[in-house]
C-alpha cells in the first residue's frame, strides 16, 4: 500500500540527494493558454531527471544483505543514472542494462557514477528481460524503474513539493512511461487535495497506459516508436495500473512533431534543455482547456545528447517556417543569381545555402535550377519572400529543406 506516512518519509529522505527544483512561472506558456503555467524543472536534478527520487528511496528500504548482493536494473537512461547515483551513496555495486539506442550522454553519465553498463536490445522491454536474466544468474537485487510501489512513492515526493509551494494548484501534468511517476504524483496529490486534477501525458507512438486503461488490464504494445525515448515503454507496470485508474483524471496523447515545437519553446523562452519525454507535459497544454487555472507541468528530465538537440532544432525551425527551401529555374546567363539574391534581400530574407544545377535541362540557355535555403521570421515572412520571388518572375517552387 502507498500511505501518506511513506510519502512523508520519502519526501524528507530524498532531500539528501536532490536539488531543490522550485516552480518556474512561464509567462510565455501562460499567455499561450490563458492559464497560470508553472514548470517543475526536474531536468535540473544532479542526474538530469526525477528518477533519483524513486531509486534512492527504494534502495533505502532494502536490507543490508539485499544491497550487498549488488543491484541491477534496466533503464532507457534516467532511472539508470538514479540507481547508479543512489548505489554510490549507499556504497553498493550497480549493474545497469540499457537499450543499445540510449543517447550517449545517458550511458556516459551512468558510468560516471560507478555503475557497470550493459547495452542490450532496441527498447526498454528488451533490456528489462536481459536484466532479469542477469539478476537470476548472479543473485542481484532488482530495482525496477517503475513497477514498484516504493519507487513510485519516491517519485511522489514531487507532488509534495508542488503542493507545498503552490497549495492552490488546479492541474498537474505528468509524463507517462511505465507509470511510476504518474502513480506516485497522482496518489499523493489526491491524498493532499482531492480537487487537484492530475493529467497524464503519453507519446502517441507508445501509448501503453492508454491501452491498459482501455483494456482494464496491462497489455503489451506491438511497438513503442517515439522520439520520447525515456517513455518508449511497450507495457506499463501492473502494480501502477490500479492507482492510475483511481487517481488520474485523464490521459492525453502527444505526437512527436509537437515535442519538436515544445523543445524550441523551452530553449528560446526559458533557456532550458528538456528531453523529449520531459516535454510531454508542455506539449499537451494545447489540448487542455485550463483558462484561469493554475497548472504545473512536470519536466521529468533533461538528458539529451548534442546530436539529438541539433536534429530537433533543425526540424523545429523547418516546422515553423523559419528555415525553408525553394527551387527556381533561371536562364544560364550572368546576373541572374545576383537578381535572385537581391530580391530575397529586399524582403529581409537571409540565404544560408545555394545549390546551382546546370544540368536540369538539355537547353542551359532556357533554364538552370537554383535551390535556395533561407531563414525567415516565420510563416508570414516566408509568404512575403515567396510573393516577392513570384512578382519578379522566378516562379518559386517550395521543396524539402535540408541544412546539410
Amino acid at each position: 500500500m502507498m500511505t501518506l506516512e511513506k510519502f512523508e518519509e520519502a519526501s524528507e529522505l530524498v532531500k539528501k540527494v536532490t536539488n531543490p527544483t522550485k516552480l518556474v512561472f512561464s509567462e510565455y506558456l501562460s499567455t499561450q493558454t490563458g492559464a497560470k503555467v508553472y514548470l517543475k524543472p526536474e531536468n535540473m536534478q544532479h542526474t538530469g531527471a526525477y528518477k533519483i527520487r524513486g531509486a534512492y528511496y527504494k534502495i533505502s528500504t532494502l536490507t543490508e544483505e539485499e544491497r550487498n548482493r549488488g543491484l541491477i536494473t534496466a533503464s532507457a537512461g534516467n532511472h539508470a543514472q538514479g540507481v547508479a547515483f543512489a548505489a554510490r551513496e549507499f556504497g553498493c555495486k550497480a549493474t545497469i542494462v540499457m537499450p543499445t539506442v540510449t543517447p550517449l550522454i545517458k550511458v556516459n553519465r551512468t558510468k560516471s557514477y560507478g555503475a557497470e553498463v550493459v547495452l542490450h536490445g532496441d527498447v526498454y522491454d528488451d533490456a528489462y528481460q536481459y536484466a532479469c536474466k542477469l539478476a537470476e544468474e548472479n543473485g542481484y537485487t532488482f530495482v525496477h524503474p517503475f513497477n514498484d510501489l516504493d519507487v513510485a512513492t519516491g517519485q511522489g515526493s514531487i507532488a509534495m513539493e508542488i503542493v507545498q509551494e503552490l497549495p492552490t494548484v488546479d492541474y498537474i501534468l505528468v509524463p507517462i512511461g511505465g507509470g511510476g511517476l504518474i502513480t506516485g504524483v497522482s496518489t499523493l496529490a489526491k491524498m493532499l487535495n482531492p480537487k487537484i486534477k492530475v493529467i497524464g501525458v503519453e507519446p502517441a507512438g507508445a501509448a501503453s497506459m492508454t491501452a491498459a486503461l482501455k483494456a482494464g488490464e496491462v497489455v503489451e504494445l506491438d511497438s513503442a516508436n517515439t522520439i520520447a525515448d525515456g517513455t518508449a515503454v511497450k507495457e506499463v507496470g501492473d502494480q501502477n495500473l490500479p492507482y492510475v485508474q483511481e487517481n488520474v483524471d485523464d490521459i492525453l496523447l502527444v505526437e512527436d512533431d509537437e515535442l519538436i515545437g515544445a523543445f524550441l519553446d523551452m530553449v528560446e523562452n526559458h533557456k532550458m534543455i528538456v528531453e523529449n519525454s520531459g516535454l510531454l507535459s508542455v506539449a499537451a497544454l494545447k489540448q487542455l482547456d485550463c483558462k484561469g487555472k493554475k497548472v504545473v507541468c512536470v519536466l521529468s528530465g533533461g538528458n539529451m545528447d548534442v546530436i539529438t538537440m541539433s536534429s530537433i532544432v533543425q526540424h523545429g525551425l523547418i516546422q515553423r517556417d523559419r528555415i525553408f527551401s525553394v527551387s527556381v529555374l533561371l536562364p544560364d546567363k550572368p546576373g541572374e543569381l545576383a537578381r535572385v539574391a537581391e530580391t530575397i534581400a529586399n524582403v529581409q530574407g537571409n540565404i544560408i545555402k545555394l545549390e546551382h544545377n546546370q544540368f536540369v535541362s538539355t537547353n542551359r540557355n532556357a533554364a538552370v535550377e537554383l535551390r535556395i535555403t533561407m531563414e525567415a521570421f516565420g510563416t508570414d515572412h516566408k509568404k512575403k519572400i515567396l510573393e516577392a520571388l513570384d512578382e519578379n518572375g522566378f516562379r518559386p517552387k517550395t521543396i524539402s529543406a535540408k541544412l546539410y
